[in-house]
């Protein structure tokens, strides 16, 4: 155990300090090495349920998910945080902020002005009604009125803001009365929808069309969704697509796979559950599940695919857990990280229930790839597996991680935790 800092021990509950107006941070961002396999000890812990979403605003850390207690480092003082709390990322300092949500917290992105847009299955925030997505002072944990999205039904699954654009993607069909199928773009400070802006995005067939995950280049030109769809617009699209959308418009760019039509396991809509660009743009990798029948298919795996090319697209490499389920991956540059409740890398021969085949490497719950070639680095902290990782952060001191276990490089953190930069 190593890396405490002495202010950590001090005080267990902050208010947020008055900050000046900062932008939004943007993860996932280069790092120059691959992180420690050490977690750092300061982290509080999220004592029950799942973390699902984590942002950076400013020196803050805002988590959201579906638990109800939080504890500081030491585990001396719980304190009640419904599916919502922040602390300070230099030091683990649980934040004053507690806003009242009435449903779970899928998707977080860092506003302007020291604040958080978050993104959900709830319907109400502080006792007002306000479904799937909201923006919210982490001064006070006060709701911005101005800022009026509302959601028709469903849930908000991702969250991406470019400049004024925030880009929301779940389960919905309409916002703010607008038709907008799983995919919507909105002003980031008023909530309303651009109405030039519509990926058409329809599944036939399918009983509901969602978009599960998707991310922006960091220069806002490119947006790639994975979901459970088969078209956008007129053209074939299955599971996933990539736009244009430096523009007013959504662009269906001359790019695509067929490489997620073949299925996996019955009852699997869609089997992508992240996709994230690489700090250049230049690549996308996919999480996925779906329990492989097949090494032939991409099921429970995670792939790489090129983005700076036209047509169709086959994937650079795979790597295959053997029939376990990745849900989680960040794209730093000299690593791939990956999540879910796998225990095996480099495993492309062996099934679940049957071990290991020929050449696996263990990896329980999370490990790192070489965004070159696919095959496990050795970096090997381990967790707990539980049902997986959820999510990670990429911020400059570290790698960021959220689950549903309370095991991370062989320490207690609870569900919370975050391996440093040396």
């Amino acid at each position: 155990m190593r890396r405490r800092l002495l202010a950590a021990a001090a005080i267990a509950v902050v208010a947020v300090p008055a900050l000046i107006t900062t932008p939004p941070a943007v993860a996932d961002r280069p790092h120059p090495a691959v992180v420690s396999a050490n977690p750092v000890d300061y982290t509080p812990h999220v004592l029950d349920g799942t973390v699902w979403a984590l942002a950076l605003v400013g020196d803050t850390v805002v988590v959201g998910g579906v638990f109800t207690k939080v504890t500081d480092s030491s585990r001396r003082v719980t304190l009640a945080r419904k599916n919502i709390f922040a602390f300070g990322l230099h030091d683990g300092m649980i934040r004053t902020f507690a806003p009242q949500v009435d449903g779970a917290i899928y998707s977080l992105a860092a506003g302007p002005d020291h604040t958080v847009y978050m993104g959900g299955a709830f319907k109400t925030v502080n006792g007002a009604a306000q479904r799937g997505v909201a923006r919210m002072s982490l001064r006070d944990g006060a709701r911005i009125p101005s800022f009026g999205a509302r959601t028709n039904w469903g849930d908000v699954r991702a969250l991406v803001i470019r400049g004024d654009r925030l880009y929301a993607g779940g389960t919905f069909s309409a916002i703010n009365g607008v038709k907008r199928v799983g995919l919507a773009r909105l002003n980031a400070n008023t909530g309303v929808v651009d109405q030039g802006f519509d990926a058409r995005l329809s599944g036939p067939g399918l009983k509901r069309v969602r978009v599960e995950h998707f991310d922006v280049s960091p220069d806002g030109r490119k947006l790639i969704a994975v979901g459970a769809f088969l078209r956008s617009g007129l053209a074939d699209r299955t599971q996933i697509a990539l736009y244009d959308v430096g523009g007013p418009q959504a662009l269906l760019a001359n790019w695509y796979t067929d490489a997620f039509k073949p299925t996996c396991m019955k009852g699997f809509d869609t089997y992508l559950r992240q996709v994230k660009f690489s700090p250049d743009a230049s690549y996308i990798v996919i999480a996925a599940t779906g329990r492989a029948s097949s090494a032939q298919k991409l099921c429970d795996s995670a792939a790489r695919f090129e983005t700076r090319f036209a047509g169709r697209q086959n994937p650079t490499w795979v790597q295959r857990t053997g029939g376990d389920s990745l849900y989680a991956v960040a794209v730093t540059g000299p690593a791939v990280y990956l999540g879910g409740h796998q225990r095996w890398f480099d495993n492309p021969y062996g099934t679940d229930g049957n071990g290991p085949g020929p050449g696996a490497v263990s990896r329980p719950g999370i490990g790192a790839v070489s965004p070159a070639t696919g095959k496990a680095l050795p970096w090997n902290p381990t967790r707990s597996r539980g049902v997986g990782v959820r999510t990670f952060l990429v911020v400059p001191e570290g790698l960021l991680v959220g689950s549903d276990t309370d095991q991370l490089g062989r320490e207690y953190h609870g569900r919370v935790g975050m391996f440093p930069l040396l």
